[in-house]
């Protein structure tokens, strides 16, 4: 028996149910191998018999089933006192060793079939790392009680009392409910224009080139994108919950597929309103952030809110800033500014509070980011030809998300004195940022 399964390593084990799931990957690499030369793969097909095509399943059934028991039976994890350790690999052996206090994030997420099966998926967000390591899967129980041991590790409490310290207690700040998400969704024109662009462009497609097959390569990804940006956005988006608990900010989403996630403390770069043409008379937002770790797409804290609700969330966010007074210190550009973009210079917009460093731009999909000062890695200035020519820079502010937002247009001599005060900005709020620790 041990010459034909391997040793089994040490550590506590994953669902029994992970197999299954396993299983595919043989599957899979067939699929996409008979993809990569379709031809050859459609002649060999044809000239099977039943009998072949038959015995071909019963072969393949078994080693599909192998692989994904055997990839299940070497994989563990393990809790030491200053990291986890997750083995995996049949052939190649993998030992990934996470220190706890590099962890950005340990998300719950619930697949729909992993709901079905009560199952749960570990996903951790690691500081330094551009992909996730994940335990899939784990019995929902088992899965929550790993998170909450973790985060009580990785806050410093004592390894004995950390699986005894259970979740963190929360408070409920915002809920999005189906009818608020559904109007949103209808009134942003990104939906509309993917739909009206995959009916238009296979017909343009297909009247310019004659070609059925060329109108279904435009169609393809177009329809993709109209998926994303309406029902797909919808399924991920529906329900969502946001609560304040001593970890961070927890967000839970999600129709079919539920999401678990925590947006960690004093890990916010910098946040992003965003107010569509037709969201403006209900006055709603959507509020996206930008979370250090490497990562660069927005994490969404709001889909959709009104002002005051996205105001009091963000307070919790970061502590001590006021949107409100935030918009209203975002200064237009000079009008000489036209010569340089002309229409849109209305929309740019600069100013600077005790707390954040704010940028505004657009005119029909409004944008105003606000990074704090604390968060400010580097500040620079730009200027083109045209713009130095009519007393314009750019005031560039980089942050730790891998990010930047900028300052457009302003005029030079106000651009030379920002770029010098929020050098100075940055160093003090630097000293007095909160602690970036869990269950502070």
């Amino acid at each position: 028996m041990n010459r034909v399964v391997p040793e089994r390593p040490e550590g506590n084990r994953l669902h029994p149910i992970t197999p299954w799931r396993r299983a595919w990957a043989p599957i899979a690499a067939l699929v996409v191998f008979a993809i990569q030369d379709f031809q050859r793969t459609r002649e060999w097909i044809t000239g099977l018999t039943v009998g072949w095509l038959i015995v071909a399943f019963l072969v393949l059934l078994p080693v599909a089933a192998a692989y994904g028991f055997l990839s299940w039976w070497v994989t563990s994890y393990q809790v030491t006192h200053t990291e986890l350790r997750i083995r995996t690999g049949l052939l190649f052996r993998r030992v990934a060793h996470i220190r706890l206090d590099r962890i950005q994030a340990i998300d719950v997420t619930r697949p729909l079939l992993a709901r079905v099966a009560g199952v749960a998926k570990l996903k951790l967000d690691v500081v330094g790392t551009k992909d996730k390591d994940e335990l899939a899967f784990l019995g929902e129980a088992d899965a929550v009680a790993l998170r909450a041991e973790l985060l009580a590790r990785a806050a410093g409490i004592a390894p004995e009392a950390a699986p005894q310290a259970g979740e963190a207690p929360e408070r409920q700040l915002a809920h999005v409910g189906p009818q608020m998400l559904t109007v949103a969704l209808l009134l942003m024109g990104t939906g509309w224009g993917f739909l009206a662009a995959t009916v238009l462009g296979p017909l343009l497609m297909w009247w310019w080139t004659g070609s059925i097959a060329a109108a279904i390569v435009t169609g393809i990804p177009m329809l993709g994108g109209a998926w994303v940006a309406t029902l797909g956005r919808y399924l991920t988006e529906y329900d969502w919950k946001v609560a304040e608990s001593p970890d961070g900010l927890r967000l839970d989403h999600g129709l079919l597929d539920r999401e678990h996630a925590t947006v960690p403390p004093g890990r916010v770069q910098s946040v992003r309103i965003l107010e569509p043409l037709l969201w403006r008379r209900r006055g709603w937002v959507r509020v996206e952030l930008a979370v250090a770790g490497g990562h660069l797409e927005s994490t969404v804290l709001l889909p959709v809110a009104e002002r005051e609700v996205a105001a009091g969330v963000l307070a919790q966010v970061l502590p001590g800033v006021d949107l409100a007074a935030a918009a209203k210190v975002a200064a237009p550009v000079p009008r000489r500014a036209r010569w340089a973009v002309p229409v849109w210079w209305r929309g740019y917009g600069h100013g600077v509070t005790d707390s954040v460093f704010v940028t505004r731009r657009g005119l029909l999909r409004r944008e105003m980011t606000l990074v704090p000062h604390a968060k400010v890695q580097s500040v620079r200035l730009t200027q083109g030809p045209w713009i130095r020519k009519l007393g314009l820079a750019d005031v560039h502010v980089d942050h730790g998300a891998n990010g930047s937002t900028a300052a457009r247009l302003r005029d030079a001599d106000e651009a030379y004195a920002v770029v010098s005060a929020q050098a100075e900005r940055s160093r003090t709020g630097r000293r007095e940022a909160r602690p970036e620790r869990w269950l502070t």
